[in-house]
């Protein structure tokens, strides 16, 4: 199983990087259309109706072929004036309800814990749709506008507060942080995460062009350390509210895509509530 994760993460770390070197931006609006419509798949199989959960996978190719289409007229010399107001609406008002959404819902049911049922209620759905349009349209634009290194810095926060998070809890872990939820997560190991992932904005305030120096010219010192925290903290909202539909649909991955990782939503769910609110604080936009 160790073999299996090493390969498949080196496979992954090799793509991904690829695509961040590449000439163009085509190659990255390919690959996170293709993770995006991956994850609403394994998201909707864990949240429709069983009677209707065939419906995923047509959903989620629909959605990842218009999001491809987006991005195609994004990068277009002269955007068309459809794909400029697409991305207005996205700005204005789909990123801020999404993030709104994440932080006073997403939070309300981690810390609930409510996992005796299967997650069928049609908003759930729906919001899944709508948070993996979301996070698509935040890392594409952060991309395209602030470069590779900005989304890699970002993409550090949630990896850093993952790992600390991890090998925090295995040393000094005692107390349960959503037992119903997770029981393997303790409170020790959170704060060890989040501990990481303010230091690591901290450092990268020096490297221009960092999502952490971005923060820092726009907010003050103090701002970014609590902005950093709240972020961290969200990710790790993330990471449960996954657990928390995995549960409900009695289910240990969201699909079995990646060998010896489980699911694509099981590799990106910290990045779905975190990637649009860093969007709106740095104002990257196009």
């Amino acid at each position: 199983m160790l073999k299996q994760r090493v390969i498949t993460a080196i496979i992954m770390l090799a793509v991904l990087l690829g695509t961040l070197l590449a000439p163009t931006a085509w190659p990255l609006v390919a690959l996170l259309s293709l993770i995006a419509a991956c994850t609403l798949w394994e998201w909707l199989r864990l949240t429709l109706p069983n009677c209707v959960s065939k419906a995923a996978g047509i959903i989620a190719a629909v959605v990842g072929l218009g999001l491809l289409w987006l991005g195609n007229a994004w990068l277009a010399a002269t955007p068309v004036a459809w794909s400029s107001l697409m991305q207005a609406h996205l700005n204005l008002w789909l990123l801020p309800l999404v993030t709104l959404v994440w932080i006073v819902v997403g939070t309300a049911m981690v810390v609930r814990g409510q996992a005796q049922q299967r997650s069928g209620q049609v908003w759930l759905s729906v919001f899944g749709v709508l948070a993996v349009v979301a996070v698509w349209g935040a890392s594409v634009q952060m991309y395209m506008l602030r470069g590779a290194w900005f989304l890699v810095s970002l993409l550090a926060l949630i990896w850093f507060a993952d790992i600390a998070a991890y090998f925090t809890g295995k040393a000094l872990g005692r107390r349960k942080l959503a037992p119903r939820v997770s029981p393997g997560k303790t409170w020790e190991g959170a704060a060890g995460g989040v501990a990481a992932a303010t230091i690591w904005v901290l450092l990268t305030t020096l490297w221009p062009g960092s999502f952490g120096a971005v923060l820092a010219e726009r907010w003050p010192v103090w701002l970014v350390v609590l902005i950093a925290i709240f972020l961290a903290s969200l990710s790790i909202v993330g990471d449960l509210f996954e657990s928390l539909l995995k549960r409900r649909a009695g289910v240990k991955d969201s699909s079995q895509l990646l060998p010896g990782h489980g699911g694509v939503y099981d590799r990106i769910d910290a990045l779905l509530p975190v990637a649009p609110l860093a969007l709106l604080l740095t104002g990257t936009t196009l």
